[in-house]
C-alpha cells in the first residue's frame, strides 16, 4: 500500500494491520513532501528561529532554550522521558495500526522529519518488527506520547520489540533485520511521538469491526424477530419515510428485505382478522395482541442511532487518520512554522465514548430479546429456556443467559464517558487532556463483549428456529441457520456453552454471514 496522507480508510488500515504480509511503499510524492518540509525547517534553524521542540525544551520545560548543537541529546531524551506506559502489551494488530497511522501522518510532509528517518520507519514496519507497547498510561493530549515513544525508541535501537516470534532488544531486532538505527536531529523525536496515532489506529480497527458487527446484527435481528413470531408491518418502508433518520430507514429496509419471503413472520392483517373474529360486545383480554413489544417492533428506532452514530464515528476517525496531528507544523505551502495543538485527541476520545454507548445500547436490545426467548410467558409458545428435550432434568440455554446478561451489565458499567475525565499535568502546562487511548481500549473491551452477547442471541434464535421448523424461515435466515449449524449443533443435551459462544462470536467477527447477502441488499449499502 502507498500511504498518501489523505485517503486512508478504516477498512484499509484494518486489513493491513491484520495481514503482516502487506507492506508499505513510498511514492515519489511522499518523498518530495517529506524532504521539502525538512528543508524548510533547516532554513529556520539556520536563521536562528526559536521553535518549540526544536530550539526549546518541551512540556514543563517549554521555557528553556536549547541550542541546535544539543538536538540529538534533546530528541533522545524526549523519547526516553515520556516512555512510561505500563500494563499488558497491545495486540500486534494494534501496534501495526499505530505504525501505519503515524506513517500516514508523517508522510503528509508537515512534520519535518528527515526522509532518511521516515524511510527507516517504513523499513521497521515492512520488516515485521513490532515494538512492545504497554497499553496503559497515555493522556492523549500531546498525542500518545508513551506508546509512540516505544516505536521510536526501537527505531533508534533501544527498548524492546517482537521480531520473528520472540521478544528481543530494539538493537537486536534492527541488526537482524539489517536496518541501521535512526540518528535523530532537531524536531525528529517530537515528530515521531507528538500525535494521536495509537488511539486513532486502534479506533480505526474498532470502527471497521463495529460496522461488520452491526451488519451481522441486522441478520441476527431478522432471525430473532421471525422466530419470536414478530409482525412484519412495523418494518414497512412507508412508516419510516415519515421519520426519515437515515439509519432507521436502513435498518427497517434491511429487515423487511431479509424477511420478504418468510412464512413464519406474522402479517398484521392476520392478527387483525383473528382479533375481529373474537371481538364481543364487552371488553375482554386475549392472548394475542395487535402490536409487538419494543425489543421487536422498535428495532429500527433503536438500531438506527447505532448505525448513524457509527458512520459519524467512521468519518471522524478517517479525518484523524488523514491529518497532521503534530506540533509544530512546518508548512511548505505557507513558508512558516505553526505552533498548534493538533496532537490533542479529543475527537477520538469523543468518538470512542460514542462507540461504547451505541454498542452497549445494542447489547441492551439483545439482552431483552434473549430474555424473551427463554421466558415461557413471553416466547410465543416456545419451551422454557428453549429446552424441548427433558425439561427440568436439563437447564437448556439458561446458563448462556447468565453469561450474556453479565456481559451486558459489564458493558453498561464501562460506559461512563472517558472524554470528560481530564486532569491537569506537567506543571499545569497540559491542563486539558483527552484520555483518548483509554476510550479506545475500553471500546475494544465493549466490542469484544458485544460479540459474545449477540452470539448468544443468535444461538437462541437458531435453537428456536429448529424447534418451530426451519422450513418456515426466509431464504436468508435459513442460510444463517445452516451456517451456524456448521459450527455448533442443535442443543438437545446440556453442554458447556463457553465454546459455542466463542465459536459463534468468531463467526460474527469474521463477516462470513454477510456473504449470504446480495451486494445491493439494504444491509450492505453503508
Amino acid at each position: 500500500m502507498i500511504l498518501d496522507g489523505s485517503t486512508l480508510s478504516v477498512e484499509q488500515i484494518t486489513e493491513m494491520a491484520r495481514h503482516p504480509e502487506f507492506w508499505v511503499e513510498i511514492s515519489p510524492e511522499i518523498e518530495e513532501r517529506v524532504r521539502a518540509s525538512r528543508k524548510l525547517l533547516d532554513q529556520f534553524v539556520d536563521s536562528g528561529r526559536v521553535i518549540y521542540g526544536v530550539t526549546t525544551g518541551v512540556g514543563g520545560f517549554v521555557n528553556w532554550l536549547v541550542p541546535p548543537a544539543y538536538a540529538e541529546a534533546l530528541q533522545n531524551n524526549i523519547l526516553r522521558g515520556v516512555a512510561s506506559n505500563v500494563g499488558r502489551l497491545l495486540d500486534d494488530e494494534y501496534v501495526r495500526a499505530t505504525m501505519l497511522a503515524r506513517l500516514n501522518s508523517l508522510g503528509r510532509g508537515a512534520s519535518a522529519i528527515s526522509f532518511e528517518n521516515y524511510k527507516k520507519y517504513v523499513d521497521l514496519y515492512n520488516a515485521g518488527i513490532l515494538p512492545c507497547i504497554p497499553e496503559q498510561g497515555s493522556l492523549g493530549a500531546s498525542g500518545d506520547l508513551g506508546p509512540l515513544a516505544c516505536v521510536a525508541m526501537v527505531g533508534c535501537g533501544y527498548w524492546r520489540a517482537s521480531f520473528e516470534g520472540e521478544i528481543v532488544s530494539g538493537s537486536e531486532a534492527l541488526e537482524r533485520a539489517g536496518i541501521k538505527p535512526m540518528v535523530l536531529g532537531y524536531k525528529e523525536g517530537l515528530a515521531l511521538i507528538n500525535g494521536t496515532s495509537t488511539m486513532t489506529g486502534i479506533a480505526a480497527c474498532l470502527t471497521s469491526d463495529a460496522k461488520t458487527l452491526i451488519k451481522n446484527y441486522l441478520l441476527i435481528s431478522s432471525l430473532s424477530i421471525e422466530v419470536l413470531k414478530g409482525k412484519i408491518m412495523p418494518f414497512h418502508p412507508a412508516a419510516h419515510e415519515n421519520k426519515p433518520h437515515p439509519g432507521q430507514i436502513r435498518v427497517a429496509a434491511s429487515i423487511f428485505d431479509i424477511l420478504s419471503d418468510s412464512k413464519m413472520v406474522v402479517q398484521d392483517e392476520e392478527v387483525e382478522r383473528w382479533l375481529r373474529e373474537l371481538r364481543s360486545e364487552e371488553p375482554e383480554g386475549l392472548e394475542q395482541q395487535i402490536e409487538d413489544p419494543y425489543s421487536i417492533r422498535a428495532t429500527p428506532q433503536i438500531l438506527g442511532p447505532v448505525l448513524d452514530t457509527t458512520l459519524f464515528i467512521e468519518q471522524t476517525v478517517k479525518t484523524e487518520l488523514n491529518s497532521t496531528n503534530d506540533n509544530p507544523l512546518i508548512l511548505v505551502e505557507h513558508g512558516e512554522a505553526f505552533h498548534n495543538a493538533n496532537f490533542h485527541g479529543q475527537y477520538i476520545a469523543n468518538a470512542m465514548d460514542q462507540l461504547s454507548i451505541v454498542l452497549t445500547n445494542l447489547c441492551n436490545l439483545s439482552d431483552r430479546r434473549t430474555d424473551r426467548f427463554l421466558d415461557p410467558d413471553h416466547n410465543v409458545g416456545l419451551p422454557p429456556f428453549l429446552c424441548r428435550e427433558n425439561p427440568g432434568l436439563r437447564l437448556g440455554l439458561m446458563g448462556g443467559q447468565f453469561a450474556a446478561t453479565s456481559l451486558t451489565a459489564e458493558n453498561r458499567s464501562l460506559c461512563t464517558p472517558v472524554s470528560i475525565q481530564t486532569l491537569t499535568s506537567t506543571g499545569d502546562f497540559q491542563d486539558h487532556v483527552s484520555m483518548g487511548l483509554i476510550g479506545a481500549r475500553r471500546a475494544r473491551d465493549i466490542l469484544r463483549n458485544t460479540r459474545l452477547i449477540t452470539a448468544f442471541e443468535l444461538i437462541c434464535a437458531c435453537q428456536a428456529a429448529d424447534i418451530r421448523g426451519s422450513d418456515q424461515l426466509s431464504s436468508k435466515t435459513l442460510e444463517v441457520l445452516q451456517l451456524v449449524r456448521e459450527k455448533i449443533p442443535y442443543l438437545d443435551r446440556d453442554l458447556p456453552l463457553t465454546d459455542p459462544l466463542e465459536v459463534v462470536a468468531d463467526l460474527i467477527q469474521s463477516g462470513t454471514m454477510l456473504e449470504l447477502l446480495d451486494k445491493d441488499s439494504p444491509a450492505m449499502e453503508w
